[in-house]
């Protein structure tokens, strides 16, 4: 077919510029062929499956290890100690606010492969200095260590939410978001299983052995490894021959001016604003004043293998529920809305009734009982914090599909997921120094109060944007406007294979 005319659905085909191909009309090179494994025919290495794969792995090895070790309440630290853990984190959330907000530039200038590598070393360190610090007290690295890891993960994860929104077509963005979130929050269960095995037997309240750290290590700077492997956007081809739409030549200058231009064209973004704060603002809570405070050190690991393993449960859910075909996509996110208000008020409601049961000066007294999973009692507050694990995942995996569902530019979409990813942790910040107070840190029902109406009245100054700005498709016309490409760069290809060599070969539709 000749370039697209007239306003063009990305609902099914997806935003695109035309394939490179040779002269025989076959795409070259080993990132273009097709491997058949029994009846099964695996994508293309650059197809964006693959990518999606390899950047989920690359987030189960770095982010999920970091996820892994701070759900056990104080990042392995303990009694005395848990303040190098809430200094850390909290220089890490400050920085990665302020980094985070304008990630999208440094994403969209130099590249995914960059980008994530960059941001994997810096969770190598930040687990080294806890390693470091059982032997030698080092407050100073350790603050270093968050300062730098904020750096790093602001740039990593506006990397992700680009290739996670991006590069999947309209009509899958629920389930790419699902697949990433199930890998990612793999890695933390299998970080958490590592940890409560090396811990089972320690019924006390013990900091973590040097053991895990070193294992949490060595998997990060895998992870920081892995992300090498990755292709550029610009080589990423999908199913249908389409490709990413991005800046076909940016720079730094174009990218500064893209974050204003980001807000001055869309500035409902900022309705989203107080989902992004209110995101991660209750890990602190869940994780210190929850599983650290009630739980001794190998129940806590449990806890928190049941936290991600009901990550992955709630992420496959609600992913797959938001790409439902026989439903509009407009009602779709009024639903998903819906959906969350309830569960707000469900479990959260179930979360105020158990902290009606213990105060900070209660886990202060001499002697305090903590929970064992061999207590009488432990069940409640067990399925308590699978609820937790299960809402975080419908949470994020709403906001993302939310923000994908606005836009199909990568462009775009990166600034969305670095300003998702500063605000979110400004509100991170925040909380941890609120509650590594060492004088007069506030009640924990005063935390809790927060962690529940930030979370409910987001939801309600969210809801325009919900109404207003999600359409059942985006134009490609549209999606055209924040880049340096034209209409004539849209043009669909039918995907078919060369059978000896399992090569892709384009053919015009028509």
């Amino acid at each position: 077919m000749a370039a697209r005319k007239g306003p063009t659905s990305a609902y099914t085909d997806s935003p695109a510029y035309s394939a490179p191909s040779s002269g025989h009309g076959l795409l070259e090179g080993w990132k273009y062929r097709s491997l058949r494994l029994g009846p099964f025919r695996l994508p293309w290495y650059a197809s964006p499956e693959s990518q999606l794969i390899l950047v989920s792995f690359v987030c189960f090895l770095c982010p999920g290890m970091f996820n892994a070790l701070n759900g056990l309440g104080g990042t392995g630290q303990r009694d005395e100690d848990i303040y190098a853990s809430t200094a850390a984190n909290s220089a890490l959330y400050a920085t990665f606010s302020v980094v985070g907000f304008f990630a999208g530039t440094v994403t969209n200038t130099l590249g995914i492969r960059f980008s994530l590598s960059f941001g994997g070393l810096g969770y190598c360190i930040y687990i080294s200095s806890f390693l470091c610090y059982n032997h030698t007290h080092n407050l100073g690295y350790t603050v270093f260590s968050g300062f730098l890891l904020g750096c790093c993960a602001g740039i990593l994860w506006c990397a992700q939410g680009a290739i996670m929104m991006s590069y999947p077509p309209e009509n899958r963005k629920g389930r790419y978001i699902s697949w990433f979130w199930m890998i990612f929050n793999l890695g933390a269960v299998i970080g958490s299983l590592v940890g409560l095995g090396l811990n089972i037997h320690e019924r006390g309240d013990e900091t973590v052995n040097d053991s895990t750290y070193v294992g949490f290590l060595v998997l990060t700077f895998l992870g920081a490894c892995l992300a090498w492997t990755l292709v550029d956007a610009k080589d990423v081809v999908r199913r249908d021959g389409s490709r990413i739409i991005l800046m076909k030549h940016p720079t730094w200058k174009t990218e500064i001016l893209g974050l204003w231009e980001t807000l001055r064209t869309d500035p409902y973004v900022i309705l989203l604003f107080p989902m992004f704060f209110a995101s991660n603002w209750f890990y602190t809570y869940q994780y210190n004043d929850v599983n650290a405070a009630q739980f001794n050190t190998r129940t806590g690991a449990l806890n928190n293998t049941l936290y991600w393993l009901a990550q992955m449960f709630g992420a496959l859910i609600f992913g797959f529920a938001l790409d439902y075909p026989n439903v509009r996509r407009t009602t779709r996110a009024k639903a998903a809305w819906a959906s969350l208000c309830a569960l707000t008020f469900i479990i959260w409601g179930g979360g105020y009734a158990f902290q009606r049961k213990y105060t900070r000066e209660d886990v202060a007294l001499e002697g305090h009982q903590l929970y064992d999973w061999t207590s009488s009692g432990y069940i409640g507050p067990m399925f308590l914090y699978i609820s937790y694990g299960i809402y975080d995942a419908i949470w994020q995996t709403c906001v993302y599909w939310f923000m994908g569902a606005i836009t199909n530019n990568s462009r775009k979409l990166a600034n969305f997921a670095g300003f998702y990813k500063g605000i979110q942790s400004a509100g991170a910040a925040i909380i941890w120094r609120l509650d590594g107070l060492q004088n007069s840190p506030p009640p924990y029902m005063n935390l809790f109060a927060s962690c529940w109406v930030l979370l409910a009245g987001s939801l309600v100054i969210a809801l325009p944007v919900i109404i207003l700005k999600i359409k059942d498709t985006v134009p490609v016309e549209e999606d055209l406007k924040f880049t340096d490409e034209t209409i004539e760069d849209v043009i669909g290809y039918r995907v078919t294979y060369d059978s000896p060599g399992q090569k892709m070969a384009w053919t015009k539709d028509g």
